[in-house]
C-alpha cells in the first residue's frame, strides 16, 4: 500500500513541480502550449532517468551484505532494514511537499533507500520468510499468494491515490494527504515487522504433512531420503558431463531474464510519461487508475499459474507471458484514446507466465 501511494505521489509531485518551474521560466516570453508540454516532459524524463539509476545501483552496495547477515543472524534483518529505507524515502517526499524543497533532494532519498537494501533485499527477505514455514509441496503456491496479496494492496492504494492527491488544492501543499498516508503505511509496516512479525520455524523433517494455503490442501512425503534412494544415488553418481548442461541452462536463464527485463523496464518507464500528455492527457485520478490496472497483473498471474500449471510445463507458461507482454506493449505504442490504453494493458495482464516473479515495482 505504501509503495503504490508513493509511486503515484512521486510522479504527481514531480510533474507539478516541473510544471510550475517551466511556467515561471517562460512567463516573460510566452511559448506555445506544445513547447511547454515538451519541456515539462523532458524535465520529468531526465529526473526519472537519474532517479531510477540511483534506485537500481545503490542496492548493489548493501543488498548482499544484508542477505548474508539475515542468513547468519536473523531473518528479519533483510526485511526491517529495507523497510526503514522505504519509510525515510517516503518521509523525504512528505518534507518536499511541506517545505517546497527542490526536486533534486529526492535523489538523496533514493540513495538512502538503496543503501538500506532497497526492494531487492526486502523482497528476497519476504520470499525467504515465506518459504521457511511452508511445506515443499505448497511452497510455490504460498509464494504466489504473497505476491497476490501485494498486488491487491497495490491495486487499492493506486485506486485512491489520485483522490488523495486532490484533497488539498494549491501548489505548496498539493499531495500532502497522499504522501502523509504513504508515510503512515510505511511506518506501520516497519513497526509491525519489528514488534509483531515472527520468524516461523523451518519444517525440515516431517514424515507426512498437510499444509493449507488459501483453501488448497497439499501433501508431500518426508524430505529425508529413503535408504534405498541413498543407495541409488551412491551407485549412480552424476557425471561431470551431465553437470555442464545445467550450468549452461542457468546461464541462459540469466541472459534471457536480463534481456526480458530490459524490454519490460523500457516499456514500463515510458507509460507514466506517455499518459500525462497528449493525446491522453490524464489527470491525477486517471493516473491512479492506470497504475491500479498495472497491479492487476498479480491477480492474473496468480490465476494463470494456478490453472496453467496443471496443463502446461514451466517453459510453456514463460512463453505465454513473454508473448502476451510483447503483444500488449505493441498495442500501447498506437494508443490514442483511454479505452485503447486499457485494451493494450489487458494484453500485458495476460502475462501469466511470470508467475510470482512479476515485479511489484513495475507500473505501478
Amino acid at each position: 500500500m505504501a509503495a503504490s501511494l508513493y509511486d503515484a505521489g512521486l510522479l504527481l509531485v514531480v510533474k507539478a513541480s516541473f510544471g510550475v518551474e517551466v511556467l515561471s521560466n517562460h512567463s516573460a516570453s510566452p511559448s506555445p502550449q506544445e513547447t511547454l508540454e515538451n519541456k515539462q516532459q523532458r524535465a520529468i524524463s531526465n529526473f526519472y532517468i537519474i532517479y531510477n539509476l540511483v534506485m537500481g545501483l545503490t542496492p548493489l552496495l548493501s543488498a548482499y551484505g544484508l542477505g548474508w547477515l539475515s542468513d547468519r543472524y536473523h531473518r528479519k534483518i533483510s526485511i526491517c532494514m529495507p523497510l526503514l529505507g522505504f519509510t525515510l524515502s517516503r518521509l523525504a517526499l512528505l518534507l518536499k511537499v511541506l517545505l517546497d524543497w527542490p526536486v533534486e533532494m529526492l535523489y538523496g532519498a533514493a540513495a538512502l533507500n538503496g543503501l538500506c537494501g532497497g526492494f531487492s533485499a526486502f523482497w528476497s527477505g519476504v520470499m525467504a520468510l515465506g518459504s521457511l514455514g511452508s511445506l515443499e509441496g505448497c511452497r510455490s503456491l504460498r509464494l504466489i499468494v504473497i505476491d497476490l496479496t501485494l498486488g491487491l494492496a497495490g491495486f487499492c492504494g493506486s485506486m485512491i491515490s489520485g483522490h488523495l492527491f486532490n484533497q488539498i488544492v494549491g501548489h505548496s501543499s498539493q499531495g500532502l494527504v497522499l504522501t502523509a498516508f504513504s508515510v503512515s503505511c510505511a511506518t506501520c509496516a516497519l513497526f509491525y515487522s519489528l514488534l509483531v512479525l515472527k520468524v516461523p520455524e523451518s519444517k525440515a523433517k516431517p514424515s507426512k504433512a498437510v499444509d493449507t494455503v488459501s483453501g488448497t490442501v497439499c501433501t508431500y512425503n518426508t524430505l529425508d531420503p529413503d535408504p534405498t534412494d541413498e543407495q541409488r544415488v551412491t551407485r549412480h553418481p552424476s557425471s561431470p558431463a551431465k553437470a555442464k548442461p545445467k550450468k549452461t541452462i542457468i546461464a541462459l536463464l540469466f541472459v534471457g531474464a536480463i534481456i526480458y527485463d530490459l524490454a519490460v523496464v523500457g516499456t514500463v518507464d515510458m507509460i507514466p510519461l506517455f499518459v500525462m500528455r497528449e493525446p491522453l492527457s490524464w489527470n491525477q485520478v486517471q493516473v491512479g487508475y492506470g497504475m491500479a490496472s498495472g497491479y492487476t497483473i498479480f491477480i492474473t498471474s496468480f490465476l494463470g499459474v494456478l490453472v496453467f500449471s496443471r496443463y502446461f510445463q514451466d517453459t510453456t507458461m514463460i512463453m505465454i507471458g513473454m508473448v502476451s507482454f510483447a503483444s500488449g506493449a505493441l498495442l500501447l505504442a498506437f494508443v490514442k484514446e483511454t479505452y485503447m490504453f486499457y485494451i493494450g494493458e489487458s494484453g500485458i495482464l495476460g502475462e501469466a507466465g511470470q508467475g510470482h516473479c512479476a515485479s511489484p515495482e513495475s507500473w505501478g
